[in-house]
């Protein structure tokens, strides 16, 4: 860990230094310990300052916090990534609010050549889980890098989606990197940071506060190349993350829905005011994006032809052979093992393309 840590996680936790400026103290000093060591008289020199901002500075002593965080990303071997790391995600430096510090852990590069996010509504339809699945699987020829926000709905099948096509994805977080919320997808993230990653600019025993989302939801449309916005209502934080990547100078597409669902409101009303392109299917990406000249020269992945399996997954399979359907609730009985066995051994089953969630906690076997 570099000396300059200490202070760029001091320089992100300074009151009313925002993204903005801290960008603007970087720019002009050059290192964050530089910002700090800098005098009053120095500090008022600069353009757009202010004396509220030189203040919160100069008056800032919570260091002993911001050392506890250094000892947490050693401890937890945490990468810390500034906006003048070589390895900061590019995609982010040309967003004016970019985070300054953000928080990883996982192994994927967060500037891959082609990454898309998907956004979608936390209650999401058969249609929407079955588009995504879709798009998602179009997309793995290309060794797209999918990007979403880990929540339930859209974003946690997007994420599934990615591991079981054996693309990188990576959840973007509203809280630290010491919890994960919603807590169902504790086995999901575990997965991920093996094949992907987890991201967020909040240090640790930071909460999921309600705030937080909208910040969350800034870099999930300032690290892609492009969003895909796939079921969401009238309000809400998919549209939200439509309009900031509209503003990032992204790409947008949104899948269009009945016009009687509600579910559907807000992909139609992007298409309709021109805030979106209609897609259907993946090769409608591909074609926006000019990305199918690169797809034709890249050879499909053979399938794998055996799938080894542990002895619970095993269990757990075999009992999709008298019922093509199974709840939750019948399969902690049936098979006689714990609730994280069991969680482990779906997620790993619904990755090989073996069974499928459905709402309301079901799992079907796929044929």
């Amino acid at each position: 860990m570099s000396d300059d840590l200490l202070y760029q996680i001091a320089l992100s936790q300074v009151p009313n230094i925002g993204d903005v400026h801290a960008r603007i103290l970087i720019q002009h000093f050059g290192t964050a310990k530089d910002v700090f060591k800098a005098s009053k008289k120095i500090l008022e020199k600069i353009d757009g300052l202010g004396s509220v901002r030189i203040n919160a500075l100069k008056s800032f002593n919570e260091f002993e916090a911001s050392e506890a965080e250094l000892s947490f990303i050693e401890k937890y071997n945490i990468t810390p990534l500034f906006l003048t790391d070589k390895i900061y995600p590019r995609k982010l430096l040309n967003c004016y609010d970019g985070p300054p510090l953000l928080y990883f852990r996982g192994g994927a590069d967060l500037n891959a050549l082609r990454i898309v996010s998907i956004v979608g509504t936390r209650n999401s339809s058969d249609y929407g889980k079955h588009v995504c699945d879709e798009i998602v699987e179009g997309l793995k020829d290309l060794d797209v890098m999918i990007v979403s926000g880990l929540a339930f709905g859209i974003d946690t099948i997007a994420h599934k989606a990615a591991l079981r096509n054996g693309l990188k994805t990576i959840g973007v977080l509203a809280h630290g990197l010491d919890r994960i919320y919603p807590p169902q997808n504790k086995s999901l993230a575990k997965h991920m940071c093996e094949q992907g990653g987890l991201l967020t600019e909040f240090k640790s025993k930071t909460n999921p506060d309600r705030e937080n989302f909208p910040r969350r939801n800034r870099i999930v449309a300032g690290l892609c190349d492009c969003i895909i916005v796939i079921e969401s209502g009238a309000k809400g934080g998919s549209l939200i993350t439509a309009e900031l990547s509209n503003g990032y100078n992204k790409d947008v597409f949104a899948v269009p829905g009945r016009t009687n669902d509600f579910k559907s409101e807000g992909c139609n009303y992007l298409i309709k005011n021109n805030k979106a392109n209609l897609i259907t299917f993946a090769n409608d990406v591909l074609e926006f994006m000019n990305w199918n000249d690169a797809r034709k020269n890249i050879l499909k992945p053979q399938r794998e032809l055996f799938i080894e399996l542990s002895e619970p997954e095993q269990r757990i399979f075999a009992m999709f052979n008298a019922a093509e359907c199974l709840g939750i609730d019948d399969i902690f009985i049936q098979s006689n093992l714990s609730s994280s066995t069991v969680a482990a051994a779906l997620l790993t089953l619904e990755m090989h393309g073996l069974i499928s969630s459905l709402p309301g906690k079901v799992y079907k076997l796929i044929r």
